[in-house]
């Protein structure tokens, strides 16, 4: 499957695009703002876009979403289920700071650890990842992991926020994430992309851990 990012928004949210090639299915994952870039992104590519999946409800990775459903009425948006009241509740999710106005959007399907998302015949596989909000997940689909506020290249999710827990993301990156290998790359909700080996030996948050 082919990954797009598309850098969106004043706080330059990663936004990404998955496209399966057989069987022309897209999937956009966080598209925080700017619908008009991301219209022309997902025009480029030509395909049939299935889903919204979102890593988590801050404002900055839904501000898109409601203008996406607007012009792709078939999509489906799906977020996990612990995050989905942030998703509806304009305070928890803190649209109007960011914005200026309220979101609140409901969810077509609620996720859980361990769902598949399907595009065509390819798989993606659903990880609970909660620290930086109740509900994060990130997305890992043969050697790509998105991974959304709960790890950066270099960094890590903030914990300072409404639901937000740094032990729990602590936890959440030792036993969901470094298990995985070392040549997995990373794709981060802000920044530059990674790898699992990579952070082991350059993230000063996960000094220690196995």
């Amino acid at each position: 499957m082919e990954v797009t990012k598309i850098e969106v928004g004043q706080l330059q949210t990663n936004c990404y695009v998955i496209h399966d090639k057989k069987s022309n299915e897209m999937l956009i994952v966080d598209p925080g703002a700017d619908y008009k870039v991301i219209e022309n992104v997902l025009k480029s590519i030509n395909g049939k876009l299935k889903y919204i999946v979102l890593t988590h409800a801050h404002g900055d990775h839904i501000g898109a979403v409601k203008e996406i459903i607007d012009n792709y009425p078939d999509v489906k948006l799906l977020i996990h289920s612990d995050d989905a009241l942030r998703l509806e509740t304009p305070a928890l999710n803190m649209s109007s700071m960011i914005f200026g106005y309220d979101i609140s959007i409901i969810a077509d399907e609620k996720l859980n650890d361990g769902d598949i998302i399907k595009l065509g015949d390819e798989e993606i596989g659903v990880i609970h990842t909660p620290g930086h909000s109740e509900g994060c997940i990130c997305l890992l689909f043969g050697n790509e992991l998105i991974t959304g506020d709960t790890l950066f290249n270099g960094s890590i999710g903030r914990t300072d926020l409404i639901g937000g827990d740094y032990n729990e993301i602590i936890n959440s990156i030792h036993s969901k994430i470094l298990p995985l290998k070392d040549e997995i790359i990373v794709y981060p909700g802000h920044g530059p992309s990674s790898t699992i080996g990579k952070e082991r030996v350059i993230n000063p948050y996960l000094k220690g851990l196995v």
